[in-house]
């Protein structure tokens, strides 16, 4: 079934009719109340069980949405689009999907997904449609972060999972650089969803293109310039992009895994790029 459901601590279940596609979770306890004037370990379970009563039931469209909302702090995360759709804005949301949309506390989505108005009316009086800003560009990602972070009451969380990002992101950037024949950048085109690729290998597109279809006169613009690679984006593939023009195509993928760990997305670009540069 065209499902996935990703826990991190466990949590309550968003509903029977659950439903999945990219994953998240969280956790709660009704019994630590009773219990917090027997004893100071019984007081400070209880204060842990009223925090982890508090984390936000959160529904994603994609697992792109749901690294998002990992990263600032969500515990309980349910994905509708599964993982086997490769374009998710050609999913069809089911009836399961919507009831469970309609049980959470926030429901992420992105303007560019076309289901998003069904999302919106599935959504009801309880959830808060939140519209996220897809980009895996570093300064954008932290932005959304914080901005979840300050809806979901998770800014403790958001800050400790930023400092981890910079600290990786440098690490790549870096590694990505010294890949380079002579330590210099490559001249490269990027497919408009791609670019936050380019920066991280330390480069500045000299073209773009997409997300529609590259027209004859984009070809020829994009092959003057002559670029030695192209970025393109996995999840919106037309092939090759400039044939015949000697640049190696690299395949960037921006969609993280059922554990939206949204790290292996940088690493993943990373290693890709290095290949593309001949290191090992």
């Amino acid at each position: 079934m065209a499902r996935t459901r990703v826990r991190i601590p466990s949590l309550l279940a968003l509903s029977t009719a659950g439903i999945v596609l990219l994953t998240g979770c969280g956790d709660s306890d009704s019994t630590g109340k009773a219990d917090a004037s027997s004893s100071p370990a019984a007081g400070a379970s209880a204060s842990a069980s009223a925090d982890a009563a508090e984390k936000p039931t959160v529904v994603v469209t994609t697992t792109w949405e749901g690294a998002f909302a990992k990263a600032a702090g969500a515990e309980d995360i349910t994905v509708i689009v599964p993982q086997s759709v490769h374009h998710a804005p050609d999913y069809d949301p089911k009836p399961s999907d919507l009831a469970a949309v309609a049980k959470a506390d926030f429901v992420l989505y992105a303007p560019f997904e076309p289901y998003a108005a069904k999302i919106k009316e599935a959504a009801g009086s309880k959830a808060k449609l939140v519209e996220v800003n897809l980009d895996n560009d570093p300064d954008k990602v932290k932005a959304e972060v914080d901005k979840l972070a300050g809806m979901f009451g998770t800014k403790d969380a958001a800050t400790a999972w930023k400092t981890g990002f910079d600290t990786e992101y440098t690490k790549l950037n870096k590694e990505v650089q010294a890949a380079w024949p002579g330590g210099k950048a490559p001249t490269v085109v990027s497919q408009v969803f791609t670019v936050w690729a380019a920066k991280l290998a330390g480069a500045t597109p000299v073209g773009t293109y997409g997300p529609e279809a590259v027209t004859p006169a984009q070809l020829a613009e994009l092959s003057a310039k002559k670029p030695a690679l192209v970025l393109d984006n996995a999840h919106m593939s037309t092939g090759t992009v400039l044939p015949d023009s000697g640049a190696k195509q690299v395949k960037i993928v921006n969609y993280p895994g059922d554990d939206l760990d949204l790290l292996a997305v940088y690493r993943n670009a990373a290693a890709e790029l290095k290949k593309a540069a001949g290191a090992s």
